[in-house]
């Protein structure tokens, strides 16, 4: 049976990946900060093909990174975990910054420095980073720029694992919804269930897609939009960030 190590599985998009994968037959090792619904979430897979163990640490703990994942074996790891805080350019906060990059960037960097040497031929490594990353959105510098960071780490890291035979994948969704989401006061066109996007990330898993995006026509759109050149990028932002002032 082959082992899906998902990071962030407590909630959102990692806590309905585990439970998809379950079901597809994937042995799923539930990553997450708490305890409680990570026992919770491996009570909740009655029905499925194989069984979800939890495992309860903080991404951005390297030691404890390191105590959990030592001498551990997958055949897929979803570095998934992550966090979102919005920036307010007049109230800087230099700290918020790294809170994020910790979870979204450095989480990840802290996994692959266990993880990296049991990897083998034939092993799959996906990194879940975001849409936001493609253009200049209002107030995301921090998020935006951490999975704009974490993107380049993947294509670095596919570029130095080819030799090896290591799949190294990414995959890029737009809104989502999960409780990070919930706390969005702004609209969120074509929002997709965490579901679906369990769903989207396991069917790139599976066909070995080297960059995923979705929800397919939003990810079009997005992905459109970035091709322009840059000083339309940011007009069209300032414009976005006008209009939803004035809503």
């Amino acid at each position: 049976m082959k082992r899906m190590l998902i990071t962030g599985a407590s909630s959102g998009i990692g806590r309905a990946t585990a439970l998809a994968a379950a079901y597809r037959g994937w042995h799923v090792t539930a990553c997450g900060r708490n305890e409680e619904r990570l026992r919770a979430l491996a009570e909740q897979h009655a029905g499925a093909l194989a069984t979800i163990e939890p495992l309860a640490f903080d991404v951005t703990d390297a030691d404890a990174c390191g105590f959990a994942l030592a001498d551990r074996r997958f055949d897929a790891v979803l570095l998934n975990a992550g966090t979102c805080e919005y920036v307010d350019v007049d109230s800087w906060d230099a700290d918020m910054f790294r809170r994020v990059f910790d979870t979204n960037f450095f989480g990840a960097v802290n996994c692959l420095q266990i993880l990296l040497p049991n990897l083998r031929r034939g092993d799959q490594l996906v990194f879940v980073d975001s849409l936001a990353r493609l253009l200049p959105f209002t107030r995301s510098q921090a998020y935006g720029a951490s999975k704009a960071a974490l993107f380049y780490l993947a294509k670095t890291m596919d570029v130095d694992l080819k030799a090896r035979g290591i799949r190294v994948q990414t995959v890029s969704p737009g809104f989502v919804k999960t409780p990070l989401t919930d706390k969005n006061d702004f609209d969120m066109p074509m929002r997709i269930s965490a579901e679906q996007a369990a769903d989207a990330i396991l069917n790139a898993v599976k066909r070995g897609t080297a960059t995923g995006y979705f929800p397919t026509l939003f990810a079009a759109i997005i992905r459109t939009l970035s091709s322009l050149p840059v000083s339309w990028q940011v007009a069209l932002c300032r414009r976005m960030k006008t209009q939803s002032a004035k809503a």
